[in-house]
């Protein structure tokens, strides 16, 4: 299905991940704009002893482009990916052993548990979505953060009536509803990533979904799903 009369997406998540969303939105015929409410910024941070460790975690690609040289010494270790575009990254950056997982963490948790990995370094940014970590032994280490842009006057200019604004954390959703009035959401849609960043969005949209998986593609498929 494509979409009739080019419903207008506002993507908001940061970049580069906004711009894959983007290439997928655009092929499904979307007329797509990027308004990125954060941007990623790398940490300093002391890389623990691969040795102590039968098991990687990354759930988000950011730590793969962020970690820096550091990375490296975990290459040897199983590693497990949330999403595509996190294995992508790993793969490229000299990691062969990687094992992909699309839904969420909780998810590649129990993946990693299931292949017998009790301790397990998780590298991630300073805010990660809650995880069910079961018999894992985690030692998570922040190597990136988030730092809010300042707010962008085109956002509301773009977000014409019929718009639809994809969500991809609470934090985005907060964001969200701190930079579009009430008064001005009558006529615009939220797609989030979660229940949990739909949550923080606020009220009065003109409607409000998240997919059962918290996934791109599922949030794309409900974004055409309005299309209908």
């Amino acid at each position: 299905m494509r979409v009739r009369g080019a419903r207008r997406l506002i993507i908001l998540r940061p970049e580069p991940a906004a711009g894959r969303t983007a290439d997928k939105a655009a092929r499904l015929g979307f007329d797509v704009l990027c308004h990125p409410l954060f941007a990623p910024l790398p940490l300093d941070w002391a890389a623990p002893p691969a040795d102590g460790f039968d098991a990687l975690l990354l759930t988000s690609a950011n730590t793969v482009r962020l970690a820096g040289a550091r990375l490296a010494a975990y290459r040897a270790l199983p590693t497990y990916a949330v999403g595509a575009a996190t294995a992508a990254a790993l793969q490229e950056a000299g990691f062969v052993d990687v094992t992909c997982g699309e839904g969420d963490a909780s998810a590649i948790a129990a993946r990693i548990g299931a292949d017998g990995h009790r301790t397990v370094l998780h590298l991630a940014g300073t805010m990660v979505a809650p995880m069910e970590a079961g018999p894992l032994r985690l030692t998570r280490i922040a190597v990136y953060t988030m730092t809010s842009l300042p707010p962008d006057p085109a956002l509301l200019r773009d977000a014409t009536p019929g718009a639809i604004l994809l969500i991809h954390s609470p934090r985005a959703g907060e964001r969200l509803a701190e930079r579009i009035p009430l008064d001005q959401r009558s006529a615009l849609h939220i797609v989030a990533i979660s229940h949990a960043a739909l949550a923080t969005c606020g009220s009065g949209w003109a409607s409000l979904s998240a997919p059962h998986q918290p996934v791109d593609d599922d949030m794309l498929a409900l974004a055409l799903s309005l299309c209908e």
